[in-house]
């Protein structure tokens, strides 16, 4: 009973004395230097932002199934998010093999040895026992273990060091599922803005071509000339040589969306191609509170990870200059007859510490501790660097967002006064107080107006998905669970 008791005492004892030695810094979470609120923000557009949870599924706020669908499958395809999660795997038996080393090891070995003396080596500094063989074989088992002790903590500090590196890895796979997320809803808002311009060209030489089938009407009826035909049917064909252009662009984009889903070339063609109205904005955006962003976004993330890696590995060289203490113990047979092997008369065995004391490096510990303080400030610096990178990235998506909406605005009046000075132009022509170059200076403008609204439609989209990636928000639809 006292034997239990004094061996309970030790190991309590040695335990409490390694978890009270780990030497070198312990890592701090860094202040992250962000506002309060964020900037003053436009309160005349349609769609507003205000400081609520931000959402991590924004691209439903679209109310597009198709959208919903495609981001469905991102997670489950995409090539660089497969990479990722194998990177993190890899991490983290990074960090499995680096704990390995504050465990005891144990192992077994067997051996034989076949071994020939040279009278004219040893044998000469020393008389055998008359009958002595110098040629005879050697049997040996053995089972063996050693326990590194750790007792100043450089495997604790190599420990939290590859498991803030397992962390760093984690939030790249997050920042490359927001970039993925965020690509994948750009091309998208970009193909229904692209498919809108079509289907505007095509609807525009229709109309063009009601006009020339009119001048030709003219003509027969001896009101209208050849001047006016060769107008009508320039803006037909000029506005007929558009199209190529536009689907050149939508297919890149149903090719840059079927690549971001791991599909070959056009796989997506028939799925994309059904017709589709472009998404309105949500009446409004949520864009939480500064103070979240540092805990949000991937970037900032990874950014501590790595000063909590860099802080730990200046632990492992501030442990590098006090003694390691190792505990290490053999038992086995050895035998010169195979037969003897598992006679207990054969038994050796070995047992003790071994300490290793730095004495003298020539500077390489004092070196490699200035260089891993250095990286620990570096890293800082980064980190503070990475803050503010995303306040202003966070400032400039919600000035764009705000501004992009009013342009959106004022395009949809200008495009109201284009279609009324084209109805008036083509009914004074028809009446014959016009000539043909009005109606064409009519239309071009309002063909002119109304791809732009379309477009500026696309950069409001655009602008809004910029702005939920600037805040950090949809990268957790790559975890797995049910955000929906």
């Amino acid at each position: 009973m006292s034997k239990r008791i004094c061996h309970s005492g030790v190991v309590l004892g040695l335990s409490a004395m390694l978890s009270a030695c780990t030497v070198g810094p312990n890592f701090k979470a860094p202040h992250a230097n962000l506002p309060q609120t964020w900037g003053q923000q436009a309160t005349n557009t349609r769609s507003q932002t205000y400081g609520g949870q931000v959402d991590a599924v924004w691209w439903n706020s679209f109310h597009d199934p198709e959208l919903t669908s495609l981001v469905g499958r991102l997670a489950r395809q995409n090539f660089d998010l497969a990479m990722a999660t194998q990177r993190v795997t890899q991490g983290q038996e990074e960090r499995n093999a680096a704990a390995s080393e504050g465990l005891p090891h144990f192992g077994v070995m067997a051996g034989y040895t076949r071994t020939h003396q040279s009278p004219q080596g040893f044998l000469k500094l020393v008389e055998p026992r008359p009958g002595s063989p110098v040629e005879y074989d050697f049997f040996e088992d053995a089972a063996m273990a050693s326990w590194e002790l750790d007792l100043f903590g450089r495997v604790r500090r190599t420990v939290e060091m590859e498991r803030a590196n397992t962390a760093v890895v984690e939030e790249e796979r997050h920042a490359i599922a927001l970039e993925a997320v965020s690509d994948l809803a750009l091309n998208y808002m970009q193909l229904r803005t692209i498919q809108r311009k079509i289907a505007i060209v095509q609807q525009n030489i229709d109309l063009a071509a009601h006009d020339v089938a009119l001048v030709r009407n003219q003509i027969a009826y001896g009101t209208g000339n050849q001047l006016d035909l060769a107008e009508a049917e320039e803006l037909e064909t000029s506005i007929r040589a558009t199209l190529p252009g536009l689907k050149t662009i939508q297919a890149h984009l149903v090719n840059a969306i079927s690549f971001l889903l791991a599909e070959p070339p056009r796989a997506l063609e028939a799925e994309l191609m059904r017709p589709a109205v472009q998404a309105a904005l949500p009446p409004a955006v949520p864009t939480g509170l500064p103070s979240e962003l540092a805990r949000r976004r991937p970037d900032i993330r990874e950014a501590e990870a790595k000063l909590h890696a860099a802080t730990a590995e200046t632990g492992v060289a501030v442990a590098s200059f006090y003694p390691d203490l190792s505990l290490s113990g053999r038992f086995g047979m050895q035998a010169l007859r195979f037969s003897d092997v598992f006679n207990m008369g054969s038994r050796a065995a070995a047992i003790g510490p071994a300490l290793d004391i730095p004495i003298f490096e020539g500077g390489r510990l004092r070196a490699q501790l200035h260089l891993r303080k250095s990286q620990q400030k570096e890293a800082a610096i980064a980190y503070q660097k990475t803050v503010l990178k995303a306040w202003h990235e966070v400032d400039d998506a919600m000035v764009a967002y705000h501004n992009v909406q009013e342009t959106h605005q004022e395009q949809t009046e200008t495009l109201t006064h284009a279609q009324k000075a084209l109805d008036v132009a083509r009914q004074r022509y028809a009446d014959g107080t016009e000539d043909f170059l009005n109606v064409i200076t009519a239309q071009r403008a309002y063909l002119e107006t109304e791809s732009d609204l379309v477009g500026t439609t696309g950069e409001t989209q655009s602008s809004l998905v910029h702005l939920y990636k600037a805040l950090g928000g949809g990268w957790q639809y790559s975890e797995g669970g049910n955000l929906r």
